[in-house]
């Protein structure tokens, strides 16, 4: 007499949990001093698989609006929902990354085979990270770039008008450190020419989203001795060609593209379209870091700090040694 196989037995949990920073991060659009996240926890027959997502209000997200639509997810989820399904199930943004990454840890503890073997990616390996400087007054921003001075690589976040006193002070202040910017989308057209012309002699390798997505289109043909980087105006797929019109690199992040399945596309396709890549995080524990590392072996730029910059962190979390982040233990996922 033959058995019926077990029935799925899956389960769903949401929580919504606050990390304080340390000190205060503080970008064009404003300051936080806590990192609010939500958390998906998918378990099946004794393995539970886990992904964090960061609601973001520049994207109309809160916390109980993400956790909202992730609940309303449950019922699909609890019946066995793919992750392919998910795809078509959720608009890319924070829910759907939440999600995705619990389904891809899931998966990964059910067979016991890596994300990073699954998803048929490099074994990630330790590789150096860009280190953030809030946005403040020069003499601030200089002074927390001498203590920072001996790290690799600062991304330094800018405002618009002071910022040419800012980059000075900065370059003063850390001579032998590689420098990226972000303005978080600050400047306006007619400060382009005076802004750019401050990074190129600055030394800047990078500046990430100078102008407004919805108003960025000045930088099509726009002449710049400093690449640009499309941060707010790039999400999933469907965000390629116009950002591949504008700019010379994209930020891929897993909060906007929705998860690791449309970054790992987003990653191929940038690539083909011949634009730099930066891999990017929002402030957020070592949970929302680990599936965003797989990506760094074909980056350009690892700017995953995200939970370096928390006052403490999930155990395990990653390690970071030397502004090195390590891959994540697999106790923390993948």
């Amino acid at each position: 007499m033959s058995l019926d196989p077990s029935p799925l037995q899956r389960e769903l949990t949401v929580t919504r949990t606050s990390w304080p920073i340390a000190g205060t991060f503080t970008i064009s659009r404003g300051a936080k001093t806590q990192a609010h996240v939500v958390t998906a926890d998918i378990t099946e027959n004794n393995h539970t698989g886990h992904g964090e997502c960061v609601p973001y209000a520049r994207y109309g997200e809160t916390p109980a609006s993400v956790t909202t639509q992730i609940q309303q997810l449950k019922p699909d989820i609890e019946a066995g929902l793919t992750r392919l399904q998910l795809q078509n199930a959720l608009p890319p943004g924070a829910a759907r990354n939440a999600l995705d990454c619990a389904l891809w840890d899931l998966e990964a503890k059910q067979t016991d085979v890596p994300v990073w073997h699954l998803a048929s990616l490099a074994e990630p390996k330790p590789m150096t990270i860009a280190y953030t400087i809030s946005l403040d007054t020069p003499e601030n921003m200089g002074a927390a770039a001498l203590k920072s001075a001996h790290l690799p690589i600062l991304k330094l976040k800018l405002g618009g008008h002071g910022d040419p006193e800012r980059l000075a002070a900065v370059r003063k202040a850390a001579p032998k450190a590689r420098l990226i910017v972000d303005a978080n989308e600050a400047w306006r057209e007619n400060q382009l020419t005076k802004l750019i012309a401050a990074c190129h002699e600055a030394g800047v390798e990078m500046i990430e989203q100078p102008l407004p997505a919805d108003n960025d289109d000045a930088l099509k043909g726009f002449p710049h001795t400093v690449p640009v980087c499309a941060d707010e105006t790039a999400h999933g797929l469907d965000s390629l060609d116009l950002v591949a019109q504008r700019y010379d690199a994209i930020n891929i992040k897993l909060d906007k593209t929705g998860g690791l399945t449309e970054a790992i596309a987003l990653a191929k396709a940038a690539k083909s379209a011949n634009l730099k890549i930066m891999i990017g995080c929002m402030v957020s524990t070592s949970l929302s870091m680990a599936p965003a590392i797989l990506l760094g072996s074909n980056a350009d730029i690892v700017d995953l700090d995200g939970a370096l910059l928390l006052a403490h962190d999930r155990n395990p979390g990653v390690i970071y040694q030397n502004m090195k982040i390590h891959p994540a233990p697999a106790a923390l996922w993948g």
